[in-house]
């Protein structure tokens, strides 16, 4: 039996795994503790790691009634110790598919979801959520859409990897749109999960030691409009300007809307956000720059035009995107276009994503620390259309084709700052160091990212731009991408002072 009220939330959970104790696994355990004895007859947690914060939550745990294992192999123990297998098991998204810790407590349960799709089920039925997910741009976006539908006077919340985890709103019950930036992780393990709007932005190459293959990356990536014929008004928007998704649009183009089940807005075309995809394919909704530089969506028979690209406070031709993403969004969802435009205008830039952060001796700098991929930082790099940016890079190498980044960075850049663990590798990719005589790119060699942002001012002149955009992730220096744009930023106000 089903609660009267929700998406999809049994009357009895039965015996119930939650696998992992971190962010997602922390709120979990929050919110299933209480049900022990009435929807939960036995709760088990494999905590994996052995961290100080998951040892407080399975004390926490353990002094409720639960069972508690640390280790990737506590599920067949804590399966004895319920009974021999579970009802339903909640992982957190951390934990690799194909690891053998996941696997044996998939073996062992009836079923097996995400936290977002748990999160799902146990909202009000009258609840609407709009998934965001895509490998670059997620959190500028959500962030974004939640921006224009609070201003707008709804109850929305971005929330997922951003702001709390998606049961923790949920438990909080004041929330009537969740905002939810999704990663390939979580939708991975959705079955149910049936967003009212559904966004993907892009697919890269990122994850896939994780998922395994790039075609699994994918596979995921697209459960998020799996079930959207199942919503009634449900809308798709979909990036055309990235090759991966565009090819399925070509798809869904050869489908009438009833066999579809949903609307779906191509924003872009193969020929970047200029292109409009109804007089590219003749298709019916679609959003894009028009030529006089208006940002525009046509939506269900309707064209909407919002505010100049000028007019926003995000720069750089991927930030348009998301704002047209976005926009999108909040007209699906029954904003006026009128507040949609004034509240593009007053969205201002995200911390570590192209943020500025002040100048030394007139040279302007900018965070980008989450630029953690080739695929960001290719973005970010038409961020300064009146500018060759002097940008550093490096971190901790994930391996990715370096072609592309040379290419942009030969194209837009003035030089090039090379730190890290990945020092090595990019160097070679760009030829060893350089000059950068004749108006040719320079390439300079760094340490660590100290030395790159000092070894980068050497070279600026006022005027000049210096953008930490990496390419790569932080954990060779530092513990996550925040903390080390943090320390750029606080690098930049020491020298500022110093100027």
């Amino acid at each position: 039996m089903l609660i009267e009220g929700k998406k999809y939330a049994p009357e009895h959970l039965g015996r119930v795994l939650v696998l992992g104790l971190g962010k997602s696994g922390h709120a979990v355990l929050d919110y299933l503790l209480p049900l022990l004895g009435t929807r939960i007859s036995a709760l088990a947690v494999a905590a994996g790691g052995d961290t100080p914060a998951a040892r407080a939550d399975a004390e926490r745990a353990k002094a409720a009634g639960a069972v508690v294992a640390f280790g990737n192999d506590a599920v067949a123990p804590l399966s004895c110790a319920v009974g021999g297998s579970f009802d339903l098991c909640i992982a957190s998204p951390g934990i690799p598919e194909i690891s053998d810790f996941f696997q044996s407590a998939k073996a062992a349960s009836g079923e097996l979801v995400s936290e977002v799709e748990f999160a799902w089920r146990e909202s009000d039925v009258a609840s609407t959520w709009v998934a965001i997910t895509g490998t670059n741009g997620k959190t500028t976006t959500t962030s974004l859409v939640a921006h224009l539908l609070k201003d707008a006077g709804l109850a929305a919340r971005a929330v997922g990897n951003i702001g709390d985890a998606c049961i923790a709103s949920v438990a909080a019950d004041d929330t009537s749109v969740y905002v939810a930036e999704v990663s390939s992780f979580q939708l991975e393990s959705t079955s149910r999960f049936a967003p009212n709007v559904a966004v993907l932005l892009n697919i890269t190459p990122d994850h896939v030691e994780w998922h395994g293959t790039l075609e699994a990356y994918a596979a995921a990536k697209w459960k998020v409009i799996a079930n959207l014929a199942q919503v009634p008004g449900s809308v798709a928007v979909l990036c055309a300007t990235d090759d991966a998704v565009r090819a399925r649009i070509r798809e869904l183009r050869r489908m009438t809307r009833s066999e579809r089940g949903y609307d779906y807005v191509p924003v872009g075309t193969k020929d970047g956000i200029t292109g409009d995809m109804r007089e590219r394919c003749g298709a019916e909704n679609a959003a894009f720059v028009a030529a006089d530089g208006v940002l525009t969506v046509a939506l269900r028979g309707e064209t909407h035009r919002l505010c100049a690209e000028s007019d926003l406070l995000i720069k750089g031709s991927h930030n348009t995107e998301n704002a047209l993403v976005a926009a999108s969004c909040a007209l699906a969802l029954g904003v006026a276009p009128e507040r949609v435009a004034a509240s593009l205008r007053s969205f201002a830039p995200l911390e570590h994503r192209i943020e500025p952060c002040g100048s030394i001796a007139g040279v302007s700098c900018y965070n980008d620390s989450k630029a953690t991929n080739v695929d960001a930082t290719l973005k970010a790099f038409s961020a300064f259309d009146a500018v060759r940016p002097i940008v550093l890079l490096g971190g901790h190498d994930k391996g990715t084709d370096l072609a592309p980044l040379v290419k942009a960075a030969r194209e837009h850049a003035k030089a090039v700052v090379i730190f890290g663990e990945a020092r090595e590798r990019f160097l070679s990719a760009f030829g060893g160091e350089s000059a950068g005589e004749g108006g040719e790119l320079a390439v300079i060699a760094a340490n660590h990212m100290e030395d790159a942002l000092d070894a980068g001012l050497a070279t600026a002149v006022p005027g000049d731009v210096l953008l930490l955009s990496p390419a790569c992730s932080s954990f060779d220096e530092f513990t996550c991408y925040e903390q080390r744009g943090d320390v750029f930023k606080q690098l930049v106000t020491v020298r500022s002072a110093r100027a």
